[in-house]
């Protein structure tokens, strides 16, 4: 697409938000919100940043901090210094006096018979006896112990009992390959790991241990132990465990530390809480490390005032926790605040497209949490999906990615009834919790857009040059935090340096002691409109969004150039109405190899072998050679407009202007 072609359909586009309809909070809503004093901004703006002992306050504290925020070392701020703090006992033990029998999980399995209702009291329970196998075993204060489970009550439990002996904890969302969990095994240095022998999708079992079988030997590490969770009550029959196997089974050494008390570990608020790895621009994860502290405090504090849960409230954020909406808005958030929690084994459609909306109704849930490629889904599904059940939310939630005005009207109309709130939400899982996003009985909605930012929070557009863009000016840039938060991440783990390089040297004086010339770049592009709304427009680097899961281009030709067929490989995002991007693979092959399909598929097993058969390409385009610049870079922009079906726009700089043109006729067929 020409430049004059940009500037026109992004104003056209723009024209369009801006006519987009407003809408009201219900009466109803606003008169039982947690947050509607609307002066909240303007205090925390002008107590920055002791404004967020409010959100400290909403935790039990071992010790009283010292200080709020030390800006001193920038970018590693450290909040509430001399602080001590245990997350385990702040979700479980504190509310044991009011709740004991109140459930804190309501877990469903993939057959609608099979359901578990864990109260406070089980949760304490079952969270102390495995805190004790864990010590058990030889784990130790500050030892980064690596999950790899399902959506299973182990996993929440597992998490819960690191945080109570004080041991971070590294848990890898359960599609991932054998090859990105040995990735992470050895980035976090786990000597415990942490997996079941199995679980159901589409209502066929899974054998989990096989996978993790193959990243024990695939690892350059060597884990003394492995434990390893049940899906039923024993092993199952399909799952082996021999003599040379490091595995033991947690079920056996559960019930060596039955009734079990373990004392919660007091934590520094600094200490570290768990690691998140994440996608980034070169093929290497980035193992992002969160404090318990400031952590705790942001995510206890926009559970409640961003999405409104009270202790009272059965909420369900159907995402999976082995991402950090489910750290954050499934365990550590609802947990702190005392609420009952969802969780859901399997897929939405299974058995039948209505299951959501089938066990929304029987825990007759009050706020729903969903990604915009489920809602697309759900639409694609069609409301008739949705009628025949009879439930009612209050609030619902959209995160992960941009939402489209059609697709959140439909959410509206169909799933709320339109008498329910909506907040679409933009943060990452870097910044630990949301940072731009309604409060919902203060602002209107607005279809597609994120909304305003977080009280005490300083988001910005800046152009290409580092220079700031006029506030509500309309323009399009890239999107950056001017002040420093307390749920942000620590660091890269291991890796201070690529934390500078990632996060902060694009748009800060790293020379600099002074905070002020620290900004921190979310790599998304974004508008800031008169209304004071904020539309995200997604990521300006290399990393896609696969139905709400980042992927680096990097990854995922990595991955294919393991191909021995492949002599060179770049990946572009293709748009998709269903999951928002899909990979596609343009593929040079070495020389006498034949172009085929028993090559386009090793390419696509690579990948699903790599990284998880949800990162799986939507195409595999074979070429004669990739558009390169003179210097031999490849312009994966050229690829995505071909993806995309897109003007190229000038390609005077290639070494070949006329590849994309050939890539494109072989695309079409021509």
């Amino acid at each position: 697409m020409s430049d004059d072609a940009d500037v026109d359909a992004e104003a056209e586009l723009e024209a369009r938000l801006t006519e987009q309809e407003y809408f009201r909070p219900p009466t109803q809503f606003v008169g039982q919100a947690n947050v509607t004093d609307p002066s909240i901004h303007e205090r925390f703006d002008e107590n920055y940043p002791k404004c967020f002992e409010e959100y400290a306050e909403l935790l039990e504290w071992d010790e009283h901090w010292d200080e709020v925020l030390d800006d001193s070392n920038p970018p590693f701020y450290e909040w509430f210094t001399g602080g001590k703090l245990n997350a385990s006992y702040n979700c479980i033990d504190r509310h044991l006096e009011e709740r004991k029998n109140q459930a804190a999980l309501i877990w469903e399995g993939t057959d609608a018979e099979e359901r578990e209702h864990i109260t406070y009291q089980d949760l304490y329970n079952r969270v102390n006896e495995m805190a004790a196998v864990l010590k058990e075993v030889g784990v130790e204060e500050d030892d980064v112990v690596t999950c790899h489970l399902p959506m299973l009550p182990s996993l929440p439990v597992t998490m819960l009992s690191c945080a109570r002996i004080g041991a971070p904890h590294s848990e890898v969302f359960a599609g991932f390959s054998a090859q990105a969990l040995a990735d992470r095994i050895d980035s976090a240095g786990s000597d415990v790991v942490v997996t079941v022998d199995g679980y159901y999708r589409r209502g066929e079992f899974l054998n989990h241990k096989e996978k993790c079988d193959e990243a024990l030997e695939l690892a350059e590490s060597d884990p003394d132990t492995v434990l390893l969770w049940t899906r039923h009550d024993e092993l199952d029959d399909d799952v082996e465990i021999t003599s040379d196997d490091p595995y033991v089974l947690v079920d056996e050494l559960l019930e060596n530390n039955e009734r079990r008390r373990v004392e919660p570990v007091s934590r520094d608020a600094e200490d570290p809480l768990f690691l998140m790895y994440t996608s980034g621009t070169t093929g290497q994860p980035k193992g992002c490390q969160h404090r318990t502290g400031g952590y705790m405090s942001y995510v206890t504090a926009t559970s409640k005032n961003v999405l409104d849960i009270k202790p009272e409230d059965t909420y369900w954020c159907a995402a999976d926790i082995g991402w950090i909406t489910g750290h954050s808005y499934i365990v550590y958030g609802p947990l702190s605040l005392g609420t009952t929690s969802v969780m859901y084994e399997d897929t939405p459609d299974h058995p039948h497209k209505g299951r959501i909306w089938e066990i929304a109704e029987r825990y007759d849930v009050d706020i729903f949490h969903t990604s915009p490629t489920a809602v697309r889904m759900f639409m694609k599904w069609g409301e008739e999906h949705v009628q025949d059940y009879d439930f009612d939310f209050r609030h619902m939630t959209t995160v992960g990615e941009p939402i489209q005005p059609e697709a959140w009207l439909w959410y509206y109309k169909y799933i709320g009834d339109e008498d329910a709130v909506i907040v679409d939400t933009w943060w990452q899982t870097e910044t630990g919790g949301h940072l731009i996003t309604n409060l919902p009985a203060l602002d209107d909605m607005k279809p597609g857009s994120a909304g305003k930012a977080q009280p005490g929070i300083s988001p910005a557009i800046y152009d290409d040059d580092g220079e700031p863009i006029e506030p509500a000016s309309g323009q399009a840039g890239n999107l950056v935090i001017e002040d420093p938060w307390p749920g942000m991440l620590q660091t890269v783990y291991g890796n201070d340096e690529r934390f500078i390089e990632e996060y902060w040297q694009d748009f800060s004086d790293t020379d600099s002691d002074d905070p002020d010339d620290w900004v921190y770049k979310a790599g998304d592009g974004a508008v800031h409109g008169q209304d004071d709304y904020f539309r995200v427009l997604g990521r300006l680097d290399d990393v896609m969004n696969v139905a709400g899961h980042r992927l680096g281009t990097m990854e995922l030709e990595s991955a294919v150039a393991e191909v021995e067929d492949v002599a060179e490989a770049a990946v572009a995002a293709r748009e998709d109405a269903e999951k928002g991007e899909v990979p596609d693979v343009y593929v040079v092959v070495r020389d006498g190899v034949e172009e085929s399909d028993a090559v386009r598929g090793r390419i696509v097993e690579a990948v699903e072998d790599e990284i998880g058969k949800f990162a799986r390409p939507a195409n595999v385009i074979f070429c004669d050679d990739l558009p390169k610049t003179r210097s031999g870079k490849i312009m994966r922009r050229l690829l995505e407009n071909i993806s995309n079906d897109e003007e190229l726009g000038n390609t005077t700089t290639l070494r070949d202007p006329s590849v994309p043109e050939e890539i494109r006729d072989r695309m079409r067929g021509d």
